[in-house]
């Protein structure tokens, strides 16, 4: 335990990778009062989520006082200090991280160097920082203490934004831009799937020919060209790997080759062997 701590709990992660998002420590402790930290600079991403009692934080030239359920953040290579108060010092768990995807997590969800603290996430917070802790000081297996505390990361962050920015932008957006904001998400990521415009239509509560009119004042496609606009351009794309033309359409939501193969020869003015074939050329023209 040290000496600026009545408790003092630490995980860390005994082989942290260096790709998208890894934890490097994870802990949780009682520091006395006055207790200070900084200034100083981290080349890491370090979260502390306040159980109890209050304290202090300063950075970006910033002075916050946070208490029970506030959580602040501190980013790589920003100046920065913290200081818990002397007469109710806080309680707090921390974790550690960095990768590729830590800065654009963090900053999606509206938290930034210049607005580094989160009111109230400590209730979803708290159990997810001590599984991460309770990974680390597992850690059976150092490769797979990484990943799993990584996916622990990942739902935490979610927990954060949730918190940061508890109404979605869009609430702010009227109903029908909304629901079409959802179709168009729903039929890119799902157009490998048998969809019906009419289903689709009905699920927001509209009739058919109503929903395709606002989806193409708004989009300028209706669904239907929408939905074919985006399986022929994943066509065109797996095209260019060694798959059949067969796999290909069944990839793209087309049980039958053949209208696939019309279809793509509508989209693209030729058959999908003669598309491949022409851009293989082209690619190897350029070689």
């Amino acid at each position: 335990m040290l000496t600026d701590h009545t408790r003092f709990l630490l995980g860390i992660n005994p082989a942290p990778g260096s790709g998208e998002l890894s934890v490097i420590f994870c802990g949780e402790g009682d520091p006395v009062g006055g207790h200070k930290i900084g200034p100083a600079v981290h080349d890491y991403y370090l979260i502390h989520t306040v159980i109890s009692g209050c304290g202090l934080f300063v950075a970006g030239g910033q002075t916050f006082e946070c208490r029970a359920g506030d959580t602040f953040v501190i980013f790589p290579g920003e100046l920065f200090s913290y200081e818990a108060d002397r007469h109710d010092p806080w309680r707090y768990a921390w974790v550690a991280f960095t990768g590729t995807a830590a800065y654009g997590l963090l900053t999606r969800n509206g938290v930034t160097a210049d607005r580094p603290v989160i009111r109230g996430a400590a209730r979803r917070a708290l159990p997810l920082l001590r599984r991460i802790r309770a990974v680390l000081e597992r850690a059976e297996s150092p490769q797979l203490a990484d990943l799993e505390s990584a996916g622990y990361l990942r739902v935490l962050l979610a927990a954060y934004g949730r918190a940061a920015a508890p109404r979605d932008e869009r609430e702010n957006l009227p109903v029908m831009e909304r629901q079409i904001a959802q179709a168009v998400r729903l039929l890119s990521t799902n157009y490998a799937q048998p969809i019906s415009i009419d289903r689709l239509s009905r699920s927001f509560g509209y009739h058919r020919t109503h929903f395709s009119t606002m989806f193409k004042r708004a989009v300028g496609l209706s669904p239907k060209q929408y939905l074919l606009k985006i399986r022929m351009e994943r066509a065109a794309s797996l095209l260019m790997t060694d798959l059949p033309v067969e796999q290909v359409a069944s990839s793209v939501g087309f049980g039958d080759p053949l209208y696939f193969s019309k279809q793509f020869r509508r989209w693209s003015g030729m058959s999908p062997t003669d598309y491949r074939n022409r851009k293989r050329r082209e690619d190897a023209g350029k070689a």
